[in-house]
């Protein structure tokens, strides 16, 4: 018996009868870490969805002390407030300093240099994230497209396409939508209608960058089609998506289409957006109802620099010079920095309203704000003093400026010289377009005229010879009027509409009316070597004439006739709509390539400067 109870007694288990009691403290430590995490998490949103970067940076400070920078989530967070923020390189450098980098952090730094117009930088993380074998996902996709679009390097695009598809996310939305966006802006609508074809699944995203990418390319028709299907899908379309669709209706002047979308925009409370606003000032202004343009620009809440640029250009095509220079202060006094887009606008009004040392202070002004100008500047430039008859002046600038002469300079020039009749100067410089080389019909078109008012006939020949060898066709002068939603086109001289008896016999009233107050027709415009009266009936059936003509038997006398037209409006016909005018009572809005023109009472508002 004292033997058994010698025997040493079996060993209690560890696991199940011994527990390890943490101090209450190291309890309360861990608990208040988490608290405290969450609670850091949760304020770095608040402050990257509000954009407030002194809180931001506060709270940062705050991290680095409690050392929870160091967590991928946080770093992630810190990463994304920066961006908002539009400081991507104190993104990077947060991303830099974290030492564990999940899939979430790299997707983060490479969406905040695609947002933040870096593209470069995106695309070069984007490397460095498969390098370090890190799988790209939904996220990560469709900032590396986008940022190749920015580029416009469909080469790389399309290797990321493939990787997509070798791993499978070609059949996500999101990541679909952004390869439609970036071939489309990369100008390959073929394969970016393949691609949106193919989805399985299609969002407004898909169909916004299929819409804009015909938009961009002059595929207005295909435009207007696709956005009637995307209605008849029941898409809730979004701002971008009618934005896109009211500048087709800007660019191809269908104002009565463009007023029904903008209904739509009221329908859906997308009126008050700032691109909204933006494309719909475009849209009147292009139309000829400058009025309409300004109702919107006052209604916009928010405007933002396009929406002001809108407005800046659409009075300056109206010849409200004055409102151009209000405009440009008041934007100043909204604290909005003008960009080099607005100093096209007010260059171009300076022009057109011959204010020769407002525009040069303008261009000067533009080197404060940091900018460098341009080739359009220096066209806009040339043409202020061309038009102003300081031809001398404006071959000192195209001689002393830091760029190589362009088409559109030289172009600038040749025109001023074809208004003061300096036909030495205009031939000398069509001389100078040739050493160019490749050129527009367009410029073709202009050396050719440059010669034919010099009588230089045999240059003249060479020059439309030269465009027929090449097989580029001189683009054919067009006038239209838009009735209801339907189109009516006129060439010169056309005799194919149905109302071609009753638009003649309108024009032979009202010439015998205009001679008799005293019109007599220029033919000096006509530059063809042909004889007087064949000018005369040429100018006389010019496309703008038919298409006044046509509205006058089309539209009651108290509704403005608006006629858009292709070419710029040759000088008898602007003394003839003048005429017009006056004879008719009519009020008459031409927009040619170049500007508006509001004829009403014999006078135009051009002022004859143009």
């Amino acid at each position: 018996m004292l033997q058994a109870l010698k025997k040493p007694l079996p060993s209690p288990s560890l696991s199940s009868n011994i527990r390890v009691v943490k101090p209450p403290e190291t309890l309360f430590n861990q608990s208040g870490f988490e608290q405290g995490y969450r609670q850091t998490c949760n304020l770095l949103l608040s402050q990257t969805q509000s954009r407030s970067l002194p809180k931001g940076l506060q709270l940062h400070a705050h991290i680095i002390k409690s050392g929870l920078q160091t967590l991928p989530l946080v770093s992630h967070h810190l990463i994304n407030l920066y961006s908002k923020c539009q400081l991507p390189l104190l993104s990077r450098q947060i991303f830099d300093e974290t030492p564990r980098k999940s899939a979430t952090t790299w997707s983060s730094i490479i969406s905040s240099f695609a947002q933040n117009e870096l593209p470069c930088l995106a695309i070069e993380y984007f490397r460095r994230m498969l390098g370090e074998h890190v799988h790209p996902d939904d996220h990560i996709f469709p900032s590396a497209t986008k940022s190749c679009g920015i580029l416009g390097r469909i080469d790389v695009g399309g290797s990321i396409h493939c990787l997509v598809v070798k791993t499978g996310y070609d059949g996500d939305v999101f990541v679909g939508s952004s390869l439609v966006d970036m071939y489309a802006k990369c100008g390959d609508l073929k394969i970016a209608r393949k691609v949106f074809d193919e989805m399985p699944e299609r969002n407004v995203v898909s169909w916004s960058g299929m819409i804009y990418g015909y938009t961009q390319y002059g595929e207005d028709e295909e435009a207007l089609r696709l956005f009637k299907q995307a209605l008849c899908t029941d898409l809730k379309v979004n701002d971008f998506t009618l934005s896109s669709v009211i500048r087709v209706c800007g660019d191809s002047t269908l104002l009565e289409l463009g007023k029904q979308i903008h209904g739509l925009c009221v329908k859906t409370n997308f009126e008050l957006s700032s691109f909204v606003g933006s494309s719909l000032i475009s849209l009147y202004a292009r139309c000829g109802v400058v009025e309409a343009a300004y109702q919107v620009f006052e209604e916009v809440p928010v405007r933002n620099l396009g929406t002001w640029n809108a407005m800046l250009i659409a009075c300056a095509q109206h010849a409200h010079t004055n409102k151009v220079l209000d405009l440009f202060k008041e934007m100043g006094s909204f604290g909005m920095k003008p960009n080099f887009i607005t100093f096209l606008g007010v260059l171009y009004a300076c022009s057109h309203a011959g204010l020769v040392e407002k525009g040069k202070y303008f261009f000067e002004l533009m080197k404060e704000y940091g900018i460098e100008p341009g080739p359009q500047h220096y066209s806009s430039l040339v043409d202020l003093l061309g038009r102003s008859g300081k031809l001398l002046e404006a071959v000192s600038i195209i001689e002393k400026m830091p760029i190589a002469p362009t088409e559109s300079i030289l172009a600038a020039l040749l025109t001023g010289c074809r208004i003061h009749g300096n036909t030495e100067l205009a031939a000398y410089t069509a001389d100078k377009v040739t050493e160019l080389g490749s050129m527009s019909s367009g410029m073709h078109v202009l050396i050719s005229n440059a010669y034919a008012a010099a009588e230089r006939w045999e240059d003249a020949a060479k020059a439309r010879k030269k465009l027929r060898d090449l097989g580029v066709k001189k683009e054919t002068g067009l006038s239209w009027v838009e009735v209801g939603n339907m189109v009516h086109t006129f060439t010169s001289g056309d005799v194919c509409h149905s109302r071609t008896k009753e638009i003649y016999q309108k024009l032979e009233e009202l010439g015998e009316e205009m001679e008799q107050v005293g019109y007599v027709a220029d033919t000096s415009f006509v530059l063809q070597d042909v004889d007087g009266i064949e000018k005369s009936q040429k100018i006389r059936y010019h496309s703008e004439r038919l298409a006044i003509a046509f509205g006058m038997i089309t539209f009651p006398p108290d509704r403005p006739i608006r006629v858009m037209k292709n070419l710029r409006v040759c000088g008898d016909c602007h003394t003839a709509i003048k005429f017009m005018s006056k004879c008719s009572g009519r009020v008459i809005i031409v927009r040619d390539n170049n500007r508006f023109h509001r004829f009403e009472d014999g006078k135009c508002s051009c002022g004859d400067y143009w």
